[in-house]
Order: C-alpha cells, then structure tokens, then sequence
C-alpha cells in the first residue's frame, strides 16, 4: 500500500514525521487483502445509454457514453476488503478517534491499490487493447441506482460477500465498483476533474485549496 496515497486521503498536504510514522504503523497491522472480481461484456447503445450486453446493465448518462465512445467492450469491476476490516475499523473508533481516522485513510488507499491490480489484470489479459480511466457509480452523470444491477452482474454478494444497501450504498464500506472501456485505439483521459465530481461541493480537497488527484 503506498503510505502517501493514504496521508492524501487524510488530506495531509504537508504530514509531518510523527504522522507519517503513525500512518505507517497502521498499515503495517492491516491484515487484510483487496479481494476482486470482474467480468467483460460487449457494448451496444440503446436509447437509454450504453449496454453492456448480456448482462442486464445499462449506463445512463453522458459519462459513461464519451468514456466508451470508442470501446467495443467494458469490463465491470468489484474490490473489496471485507466485512473483518469493517468491524476493525468500528472497533478503532470506539476506543481511539484518531487512529480510526488514519486506518480508515489506510483502508481506502488499500482498496484503490486492489483497483490498480485489476487494470493491471486487464491489460495483461487483453494486450492489443487499450484501456480507458475506470468509473464508478455515483462520479460525474452516471446515477448510483445502477449499483445493483452492477453487483448482480458480478455475482459480487456470493464472489465477495458484497451487497448494496437500500441507499446504494455498498457494505462492507472499503468497496469499490467501477467500470473501464476497452478499446483498439489508445484512450486519453476524456471526463476527469472536479467539475465531474458529485463530492465537488463539499470536498476537503477543494476546501483546502487542493484537489484529489483522481481527475488531474
């Protein structure tokens, strides 16, 4: 895991010694592994977005049609840290706010970095292709209500023990969906920044002068 993407997390534009060292000290105890699954689908356009076929999935939105505007597939993605992480982290909460704060930082640069190792998957598998940024529900135009049928197309409860809740979101919490464009033509970065972002208006980084890195 890379100790600066969770200090980035933490919003730390300039961490001193001490909490880099706590920051390390965290992750060093975190016992769990990023789990995945994904599958690839062909992709079609319907009226109502980009379908990915054979699945049930349809993507609304203006997002996810410039992002795939080139691609003939897409893969659909899920990472996890499960369910244990979740209970070590309500755990930390309870007896140490601080540290809580840190591990949570630490859970979400673990979970990105299980996100990397399936673009790293894909490309080893399909090396004539080329891969578009991932996206997930929720960022930019792509509606959160298109989460289940994501984790329904993944089998993600039975293969990761994910589910998604009544306000779509997912549990265990250190979990990702996402989907990335596959494509015979290198792909630029197309919708990236802060004008994409549904968190644009109460963003820490944005408050602070700074930004994510995710749209850069």
């Amino acid at each position: 895991m890379d100790i600066g993407e969770a200090l980035r997390y933490l919003g730390a534009a300039n961490p001193s010694e001490e909490l880099r060292r706590q920051a390390a000290e965290i992750a060093g105890s975190i016992r769990e592994t990023p789990r995945y699954t994904y599958r690839v689908f062909g992709v079609s356009r319907v009226p109502e977005g980009v379908s990915l076929e054979g699945c049930g999935v349809v993507l609304a939105g203006r997002m996810a049609e410039t992002m795939l505007s080139e691609c003939s597939q897409a893969a659909l993605m899920a990472c996890t840290l499960g369910a244990e992480f979740d209970r070590r982290l309500r755990a930390m909460q309870a007896r140490d706010m601080s540290s809580a704060v840190i591990l949570d930082a630490c859970g979400s640069a673990l979970v990105e970095s299980g996100c990397d190792a399936v673009e790293a998957e894909l490309a080893g598998r399909f090396p004539e292709r080329f891969l578009t940024d991932r996206f997930s529900p929720g960022y930019g135009d792509l509606p959160l209500d298109v989460q289940p049928e994501v984790c329904a197309a993944l089998d993600a409860s039975r293969r990761l023990g994910l589910y998604v809740t009544g306000s779509l979101l997912l549990n265990p919490v250190k979990s990702v969906t996402a989907v990335i464009g596959l494509s015979d033509r290198p792909q630029a970065a197309r919708i990236r920044g802060c004008a994409y972002c549904r968190l644009r208006e109460d963003c820490p980084y944005r408050k602070g002068g700074t930004c994510c890195g995710e749209g850069m």
